[in-house]
């Protein structure tokens, strides 16, 4: 049996997938045969308790997509899937320095355990419990055509909104609004109504409007829970009384004179 079980390996394990023991096991291994196809080369360890046949290095795109096959609800997200879906303004000499993964908090070992170029972040759900059904889509990778899960433009910027806290992050946002002419309002609607992070959503609404693009006239908010009082998003910055939040001095639009924190 033990030369038919590498052609059957081939055949579940595609090339390039790095998966875990249970993985393994649900697809039938037993731990006898997982220990034969260490000790005779047919795998090789990755990082502690993750396992990949042998073949070229791998891209961050392998490990984005194992992480889905393992169960993880991750999603690239973010700058990220912004820059990768055609809304950068410009990308750094080499391509994308981090890879945001957005639907979990914490990044297994075994990948904090393998040097990539770029590094991947874990960063959480960003007010979020659970995304509209829209606000995902997938993109094909490599020979299998994988379905990378990708933030929607519409959640990534959510996504961004949520780690404002600078003058450096309002320029980011600034740009990204800037270039999203075609968003959505329908997905803008639904993720005003399930996002529970208020800075996120009164901040949406700020840009939304300083932007003008025709989509606004569409997005509803007589629902939507901006909660209460003054927000200081950044120390120092003037007060828009509209949505209660403190901005850059030099983006805030009104004429007349701001309050200041």
């Amino acid at each position: 049996m033990q030369d038919q079980q590498p052609k059957n390996l081939m055949l579940s394990l595609p090339d390039g997938l790095v998966v875990d023991r249970s993985w393994l096991q649900a697809k039938g291994f037993a731990r006898s045969s997982m220990d034969y196809f260490i000790r005779s080369g047919k795998l090789e360890s990755v990082g502690r308790g993750a396992y990949r046949r042998p073949g070229p290095p791998l891209k961050w795109q392998h490990l984005a997509y194992s992480l889905q096959e393992l169960g993880y609800s991750s999603h690239i997200g973010g700058r990220t899937a912004l820059d990768l879906q055609g809304f950068a303004h410009y990308l750094p000499l080499g391509g994308i320095q981090t890879v945001e993964l957005y639907g979990i908090s914490k990044l297994p070992g075994w990948l904090l355990e393998i040097q990539t170029t770029p590094q991947f972040e874990a960063c959480g759900t960003a007010g979020f419990k659970q995304l509209p059904e829209q606000a995902l889509t997938s993109q094909p990778f490599g020979h299998w055509d994988w379905p990378l899960r990708f933030a929607t433009p519409e959640l990534a910027i959510f996504e961004l909104l949520a780690q404002v806290s600078n003058e450096a992050d309002f320029s980011l946002l600034d740009k990204y609004f800037e270039s999203s002419p075609t968003l959505r309002p329908a997905l803008c609607n639904s993720l005003l109504q399930t996002c529970n992070n208020i800075k996120s959503k009164r901040l949406f609404l700020w840009f939304a409007h300083r932007q003008q693009h025709p989509w606004l006239a569409h997005v509803e908010t007589t629902d939507v829970n901006l909660g209460s009082g003054k927000r200081m998003i950044i120390r120092g910055g003037a007060l828009d009384k509209t949505y209660q939040i403190t901005v850059p001095r030099h983006m805030l639009e009104e004429q007349d004179a701001p309050d200041f924190f």
